[in-house]
């Protein structure tokens, strides 16, 4: 294992989490429903992020497949990677234009940030096989996971202390302070990227032949996956029910930011809210991998979901910062476990000879259904001008996970992947 492209690697998750924490989670939504959005009334400023997080994440769904068979079909993935990442930072210092009622620029600007952030990811991804081995791959990934919450929690922090006191940085105003936060991150992610394509190299190997285009190869790959994956009935259970409950939770981490300014919290008390998550979320998730072991992984998981669905009940009646930063400790508390958990207990599942396979297709998946979250929670907002029913509509993801995760039959399931004599 060569160290210095191990850590290049680990560099770029470092650089390109700040686009996550800033732009996707923390900075923007405030942003874009106090600066850009004005002028518009204040529920629609919420659906109109809530449609803008749903086309960018249909469009990253589609290309998913595309971008997969592209990685496993060419030599180009160092190409690929840098065309990917150019586009989130151009995006990203684009976004320091956005003026007042802007919101149509602005979302366009996500949209192709969040392209760039996901389809970069994707070749990012591929490059782990190559640059470790067996016995290094997992311990690897997992670092590179850690980095990625340094990096997006260091800038995050940086950027809140600039918005909260921009006159310490001669800057003339909280509006021009977070323009400035948005060109940080493309500037950042740059700078955290170039050790990646430095170091590393293309694997050469022999080109595979095709027949058709990269999309009936992406597409025909997920129509195949989805034809076996049924055969594998407590398989196809949990993965109806992470479909419900991931919706909700990747709703909840798009959503929180501008669902609070609506019902007007402080801008700053949101950003350090953010950062909160960021930071308990780290313990949290290890001490979920540790109550797994004592009580089962699905109880541990079940236990974060019934969180979950008190977090979005408490949304519902929250009023002030105070309860926002509550919230924020909660949704820290269960956001990494579940996730972990979910990745975990249907790794349990899989065939022994598919897991490349059926993570893909877990990965593809689970980002087509977390289409409707953030169009639901628009939708009832607009409908109803209250952004409180948005929030509080997103009950059905989590009762609906719960009740389909309490039929899943783990045991059962491993038996039918990898029959009984495995399970032991």
């Amino acid at each position: 294992m060569d160290k210095k492209k191990v850590f290049s690697w680990m560099l770029y998750d470092f650089g390109n989490s700040a686009f996550a924490t800033t732009i996707m989670a923390a900075v923007l939504p405030i942003f874009y429903y106090d600066v850009a959005a004005k002028g518009l009334d204040s529920n629609l400023a919420a659906s109109y992020w809530g449609y803008s997080q749903s086309i960018a994440v249909l469009i990253v769904a589609v290309l998913a497949p595309i971008l997969g068979a592209i990685s496993d079909f060419s030599s180009a993935k160092k190409k690929f990677l840098r065309f990917f990442a150019y586009m989130g930072i151009v995006a990203s210092i684009l976004l320091a234009f956005v003026g007042e009622g802007d919101y149509l620029f602005a979302s366009i600007l996500l949209i192709l940030g969040t392209i760039g952030f996901s389809g970069g990811n994707v070749f990012y991804d591929a490059f782990l096989p190559e640059i470790t081995d067996e016995e290094t791959i997992d311990k690897v990934s997992s670092a590179g996971f850690a980095w990625g919450y340094v990096g997006g929690g260091v800038l995050l922090a940086i950027n809140l202390l600039m918005i909260l006191k921009y006159d310490w940085f001669g800057i003339p105003n909280a509006t021009a302070a977070s323009q400035l936060a948005f060109a940080s991150v493309g500037v950042w992610w740059f700078v955290f990227s170039l050790p990646l394509f430095k170091q590393i190299k293309e694997e050469k190997k022999v080109a595979l032949k095709r027949d058709r285009t990269y999309i009936a190869i992406g597409f025909g790959r997920v129509a195949n996956t989805f034809r076996e994956i049924k055969q594998y009935k407590q398989l196809l259970i949990f993965l109806l029910a992470f479909w419900m409950y991931n919706d909700g939770i990747s709703t909840i981490i798009k959503m929180a930011t501008i669902y609070g300014r609506d019902i007007n919290i402080d801008a700053n008390s949101l950003i350090i809210a953010l950062l909160i998550t960021q930071f308990v979320g780290i313990p949290f998730t290890f001490f979920f991998g540790w109550l797994a072991k004592k009580i089962t992984a699905k109880k541990a998981l079940m236990l974060a979901l019934y969180v979950y669905l008190g977090i979005v009940v408490l949304g519902y009646f929250m009023a002030t910062a105070l309860h926002f930063y509550l919230l924020a400790i909660l949704v820290g508390m269960v956001q990494g476990g579940a996730q972990s958990l979910s990745r975990s207990i249907y790794g349990r599942m899989v065939p022994a000879n598919k897991h490349a396979e059926f993570f893909g297709f877990y990965g593809i998946s689970s980002k087509f259904a977390a289409i409707f979250g953030p169009f639901l929670f628009a939708l009832v907002g607009q409908l109803t001008g209250s952004s409180r029913l948005g929030i509080i509509s997103l009950v059905v993801f989590f009762i609906g996970g719960i009740v389909l995760l309490k039929r899943v039959n783990i045991e059962q399931g491993m038996e039918e992947a990898n029959g009984p004599e495995l399970i032991k």
